[in-house]
C-alpha cells in the first residue's frame, strides 16, 4: 500500500463521483457507525480511493505475466485485472445493475436493502465485467478493514479512531524505557508512524505508479 496524501478538500483522485457514492454507502454497511465510529468517521472510503489512484491501484508489484485460467482458492488473486482495474469494472457493471432495479441510487436505498445487495455480491459469482461478484466484495471488505485499522500514514484511520477505540498504540518503536517494567499498564495515546512529535500525522509524498530506475 502507498503512503500518499489524501485529496484536497475531500475531492476523489480515482472515484467518479457515482462510484464514490456507492463505495461511501457500501462502506458504511460494512463498518457501520453506532456508539462507536464506524467506517466513514475513519475516512475508510477516501483511504480505498487514494490506493486505488495510486501505485498500488496500478498494481506496481503485482505479476501480470498470465496465464489466465480459474485457479483454487489456495492460490489466491488470479485475475488479470490491476486493483483500480477490478473496481473500474465491477462498480461499471454494479451501476448499471443498481440503475435497472428502479429504486434510485444506492445510497439512498434503505439500510436493509443495502445489507441485501451487498450480500448477494458476496455470496454470489455473477459477473460485473469480467470481475465475479464474490472477488469483488472480497476485495472491498478487505480494503474497508484495512481502512479502518492502518497507520493514518496510509490515509485511512482518520484521527486515528479505530485505535483508540480498541487501546491500540501505534506501531512506533520507540519503548526502550519500558523494557524492565513489567505488568504496568500502558495507557499512552496512539502514535502513528508519520507523528511529528505534535500529534500531527504527515502522510508523504506520491510514490510513482512504475518501478523507479536503478540509482534513482
Amino acid at each position: 500500500m502507498g503512503s500518499q496524501p489524501g485529496p484536497a478538500n475531500g475531492q476523489m483522485r480515482f472515484f467518479n463521483p457515482g462510484e464514490a457514492a456507492f463505495v461511501r454507502a457500501a462502506v458504511a454497511r460494512l463498518i457501520p457507525s453506532d456508539e462507536l465510529p464506524g467506517a466513514i468517521e475513519a475516512g475508510v472510503d477516501q483511504f480505498i480511493d487514494i490506493q486505488l489512484g495510486g501505485a498500488w491501484g496500478a498494481g506496481e508489484r503485482l505479476f501480470r505475466g498470465g496465464p489466465w485460467h480459474p485457479g483454487s482458492p489456495s492460490q489466491g488473486y488470479q485475475l488479470p485485472f490491476t486493483p483500480a482495474e477490478l473496481f473500474r469494472n465491477a462498480l461499471r457493471a454494479i451501476a448499471s445493475d443498481v440503475e435497472l432495479k428502479g429504486k434510485g441510487p444506492f445510497e439512498h436505498w434503505h439500510a436493509k436493502d443495502q445489507d441485501a445487495y451487498l450480500t448477494e455480491l458476496q455470496k454470489g459469482t455473477r459477473d460485473l465485467g469480467g470481475v465475479p461478484s464474490n472477488v469483488f466484495f472480497e476485495s472491498l471488505w478487505g480494503l474497508t478493514v484495512e481502512g479502518f485499522l492502518c497507520d493514518p500514514v496510509y490515509g485511512g484511520n482518520r484521527g486515528m479512531v479505530s485505535w483508540k477505540m480498541i487501546g491500540f498504540p501505534g506501531a512506533y518503536a520507540n519503548y526502550y524505557h519500558l523494557i524492565d517494567q513489567h505488568g504496568i499498564a500502558f495507557t499512552r495515546a496512539p502514535m502513528s508512524l508519520a507523528d511529528n512529535g505534535r500529534g500531527e500525522v504527515m502522510l508523504h509524498p506520491d510514490i510513482p505508479a512504475q518501478p523507479m530506475a536503478k540509482g534513482q
